[in-house]
């Protein structure tokens, strides 16, 4: 099983031209958010400059090197106060450096039948390795598997969800009372 440290040299050494990233989980603890969670929570105005703004810069650098890193969020109800976090402090900006985000929010669209055949989070790169998220009961992550045989699977879960998810911009416009102080933000 790879940790954080190896799953990273892996993504690294293996996304040369896509990167899809479902993520099914309402909370995860993740341990690179700096306390960032802590401090959205406590109603402070932004993420960390300096832990986010190098995260946006590699976002910049992929779409200019032609690398096209896109993910799939899927939402329940109600909706937790980490999905609200992970919006307005990860999507928004991650958004904007370049990241396609959608977000398939299962209060107003049903969940395609074939997600139930992988029970877990999940990264898809260059549509030939894939590797199976595992978490632990509060959303910590424990670690990654390869899983080259759940590569079509997985290529299958991310185009029907990728159809039922709507652009993450137009749903966070629309769902403005999920803003923490109930307006955009930007």
């Amino acid at each position: 099983m790879m940790d954080a440290a190896a799953l990273r040299d892996y993504i690294k050494a293996h996304f040369t031209r896509t990167a899809f990233r479902l993520e099914t989980l309402q909370q995860y603890e993740v341990a690179s958010d700096g306390n960032d969670f802590g401090r959205y929570l406590r109603g402070e105005p932004a993420p960390t400059p300096e832990r986010k703004e190098p995260w946006l810069r590699r976002l910049r650098a992929e779409r200019e090197a032609n690398l096209y890193r896109h993910r799939v969020r899927i939402v329940t109800a109600p909706v937790t106060a980490y999905t609200r976090y992970e919006c307005e402090w990860g999507y928004v900006p991650n958004a904007n450096a370049g990241e396609d985000i959608r977000i398939l929010d299962l209060r107003a669209q049903p969940l395609p039948h074939v997600v139930s055949e992988v029970d877990e989070d999940f990264w898809l790169l260059d549509d030939e390795h894939g590797l199976l998220m595992h978490y632990g009961i509060s959303g910590e992550f424990i670690g990654a598997t390869l899983q080259p045989g759940l590569v079509p699977l997985m290529r299958d879960i991310r185009d029907q969800t990728w159809r039922a998810a709507e652009p993450f911009n137009q749903w966070w416009e629309r769902n403005s009372d999920l803003h923490r102080d109930g307006r955009q933000v930007a």
